[in-house]
């Protein structure tokens, strides 16, 4: 019997000049209520989950793959131009732009298709060549099978990331991709709209 599990909400990835790249997932609506989490990983290749509750840790690293997965306070909230999240000691200020070229064109797909499993097998060779570390499609953690549905693509325009009151400097690509399961986020700094479908 296969048990399906889906995610809304965004996911904001992007690199810093220190080397660190993050991934911030800001979910509306899930089987595990609505939850921000933050993955990251710094210059050295270390993973780190930082994650709301032991629930949403338990799910999230059997998904995927940390080196080191931590139970710390995580809010989010709206602030002028864009998003503001702490987790831990943790700081990130995203200002959020327009959307980007692929974000547009996105706009042409309606919603159930750019979400549906089936859809996301198929174009999934086809994103990963657009977009280099993408995938819409693929194998994660403990035999389950995952899928992204982006529906809408913005830029982000500026970043301003702390860690124990340090700064992990200014907002640059996401390179190299991040590696917590099959695919990677954009390189382009981004916030997406999405669906993760995750079937086990």
């Amino acid at each position: 019997m296969v048990t399906e599990h889906r995610f809304s909400g965004r996911i904001a990835g992007f690199g810093t000049a220190s080397g660190t790249r993050l991934v911030v997932g800001i979910w509306a609506e899930s089987p595990l209520g609505a939850f921000t989490d933050v993955m990251m990983e710094d210059a050295a290749g270390h993973r780190t989950l930082l994650a709301p509750n032991d629930e949403v840790a338990a799910f999230v690293s059997a998904t995927y793959s940390f080196d080191e997965v931590r139970v710390v306070p995580v809010t989010t909230r709206r602030v002028d131009g864009g998003l503001a999240v702490t987790a831990g000691d943790l700081s990130v200020r995203m200002r959020v732009g327009g959307l980007s070229t692929l974000g547009r064109l996105l706009r042409v797909v309606p919603s159930l298709v750019a979400t549906h499993p089936a859809w996301l097998r198929v174009i999934d060779p086809v994103a990963s060549r657009l977009v280099p570390g993408v995938h819409t499609a693929g194998t994660a953690g403990g035999g389950r099978r995952e899928f992204y549905g982006v529906t809408l693509i913005r830029d982000l325009d500026g970043v301003e990331a702390t860690r124990a009151g340090e700064s992990l400097g200014a907002l640059t690509p996401l390179h190299p991709p991040v590696r917590f399961g099959f695919g990677s986020a954009p390189p382009a700094p981004s916030i997406v709209d999405v669906v993760t479908t995750i079937r086990e």
